[in-house]
């Protein structure tokens, strides 16, 4: 992946274009057998994928665990990992329920901590999880209103004073290539952007085939500022994932009758050209000159099969223009090539 348009960083971090999610395989709403788990990410190695994200939130460093596992054969220099810093992982045998913060896994919970001391031991423990000398990207997971409401000002107070302080010297330190924050949310970074010197931006769910109207100013700035973005999220939390038709959820919640309309004029116009609504999900995001990859969360070695087959299947040009014309994509946005 030689393509400047993948790179990332001081450093020259190069990343494949579509990159595998590290939530599912952590027990994300449902457990996932280990087995099944490797099947998976060396059927992403297999299949051209050279970039994972992952963190400690997901499975509660079992996703961290099982990526490490799966990476241990490969050359350090033949895969680039991210992960993220912001909670640390604890035990706590209260935790006993089916699912725990979302994922289902027991005996542990997850705090939040955006201390410069924080940022450290969870650095330091993610290292271990993953059985790496080194993390090419770092991330702060989740700051922002949207995750911490009235909590907001003290946490991006602390984020600017503490938490990206001490990100930029593991990156001035080498043991990090390049540093940013992994939000759901534009008007942080925002606020973040003129304030620290990030190398890039991992933005969920905000700018997708789905929607780009609250991501516009963000993706604007950071390609003013040669801050590359890494898209999450493109199939917008499984709305836009399957081939048929629509699902169920939107923003990790049921879908409102607004977007699933919307939802069903994308598939209506993708239908009309014989387009996998997928393929227009993932594919779209990349045209944007700022994007440098997406990054969808795979669970199974058929998902795997079925992102990177979406990846490279030809999309006409006259799609892009029905969807514009439809209003579900912005005019002034950039599309992929034909």
């Amino acid at each position: 992946m030689g393509d400047d348009r993948y790179t990332i960083g001081r450093r020259g971090i190069h990343v494949s274009p579509l990159g595998f999610g590290g939530a599912p395989i952590g027990n994300l709403y449902a457990p996932v057998a280990e087995a099944d788990a490797q099947a998976a990410l060396h059927g992403a190695l297999e299949r051209g994928i050279r970039y994972f994200d992952t963190a400690p939130f997901y499975g509660h460093g079992l996703s961290e665990e099982r990526i490490g596992r799966a990476l241990a054969g490969s050359p350090r220099d033949a895969f680039v990992v991210s992960t993220k810093v912001g909670r640390r992982i604890e035990r706590d045998e209260l935790r006993e329920g089916m699912l725990n913060d979302v994922y289902a896994v027991r005996g542990s919970r997850a705090v939040f901590d955006y201390s410069r001391d924080g940022v450290q031991r969870s650095f330091e423990a993610s290292l271990r999880r993953l059985g790496v000398a080194y993390i090419d990207i770092l991330f702060l997971h989740d700051i922002g209103r949207l995750t911490h409401g009235d909590r907001h000002r003290e946490v991006l107070k602390q984020a600017l004073d503490e938490s990206l302080p001490a990100m930029a010297v593991l990156r001035d330190s080498g043991a990090v290539g390049a540093i940013g924050i992994a939000v759901n949310e534009q008007a942080v970074c925002l606020e973040v952007l003129p304030r620290f010197d990030l190398d890039y931006i991992m933005l969920a769910g905000r700018y997708t085939l789905l929607e780009q109207q609250d991501s516009s100013e963000v993706m604007a700035e950071a390609k003013a500022r040669g801050v590359r973005v890494l898209i999450a999220g493109p199939y917008n939390s499984g709305l836009l994932g399957p081939a048929n038709g629509p699902g169920a959820s939107y923003n990790y919640a049921p879908v409102d009758a607004p977007t699933l309309e919307r939802a069903r004029r994308i598939y209506a116009q993708c239908a009309a050209e014989g387009v996998d609504v997928g393929a227009a999900a993932l594919q779209f995001p990349l045209a944007h000159p700022a994007v440098a990859c997406v990054v969808a969360g795979l669970r199974t070695v058929e998902e795997v099969t079925i992102a990177v087959t979406r990846m490279t299947t030809p999309i006409p040009a006259r799609l892009w223009e029905r969807l514009k014309y439809a209003g579900v994509v912005d005019p002034g946005a950039a599309v992929p090539a034909a």
